[in-house]
């Protein structure tokens, strides 16, 4: 991460995931959101730029829409004062929303990613931000996912899915790297 001004981009880190949890849905990475407070942290710390990117339901039954208490950020990601909040509507940071262009005003070409799920609107938006042209990171102790059940009926755990996302990803669209690189090349390039 040579390049200046990295941005972190924090994804959907909303409460309907814990909803889903609690309903029995099974997820890995336990530790993804304190790895997303520590990105946080760092970022904040030097100044670097946060953009939170929130989940809007439109179906009838989303945990998502804005009037239940899964559309609520996780108190633990909550925004800071100057922190831009873009509210997106389908799996894409990218689409129906300003972000590029407030990534291109603010000269930001390197993308820190992390937040939920793993292979849904994490891998879309690195995939586009790849498509886009910008240097892209997916954190992938940062994110998570959860089991799901394939068109043949096979359950698929959410530890190889997130697996191979990030297999998927890799090289193509993003570099697949920790938190801990990314806080210590934040560092580095911000001395």
């Amino acid at each position: 991460m040579a390049h200046c001004h990295p941005a972190l981009i924090v994804i959907d880190v909303q409460r309907a995931f814990d909803e889903w949890e609690a309903a029995g849905q099974r997820r890995n990475n336990p530790d993804a959101v304190a790895r997303i407070v520590d990105l946080l942290t760092a970022f904040r710390k030097h100044r670097a730029p946060v953009f939170h990117i929130r989940h809007e339901g439109t179906k009838p039954g989303s945990t998502f829409r804005p009037e239940r208490s899964g559309y609520a950020v996780k108190d633990e990601a909550r925004e800071q004062d100057g922190e831009p909040v873009i509210v997106k509507r389908v799996n894409s940071a990218f689409i129906g929303t300003d972000l590029e262009a407030r990534l291109r005003a603010g000269g930001i070409s390197t993308l820190v990613i992390c937040g939920a799920t793993t292979n849904h609107c994490v891998e879309t938006t690195t995939r586009m931000a790849g498509n886009l042209g910008f240097d892209a990171h997916l954190v992938r102790d940062a994110t998570w996912t959860f089991d799901r059940v394939g068109p043949d009926g096979e359950t698929h755990s959410a530890e190889s899915i997130h697996a191979m996302t990030l297999s998927n990803l890799n090289g193509e669209f993003a570099r697949i790297v920790t938190a801990g690189e990314v806080i210590a090349s934040l560092a580095a390039v911000r001395q």
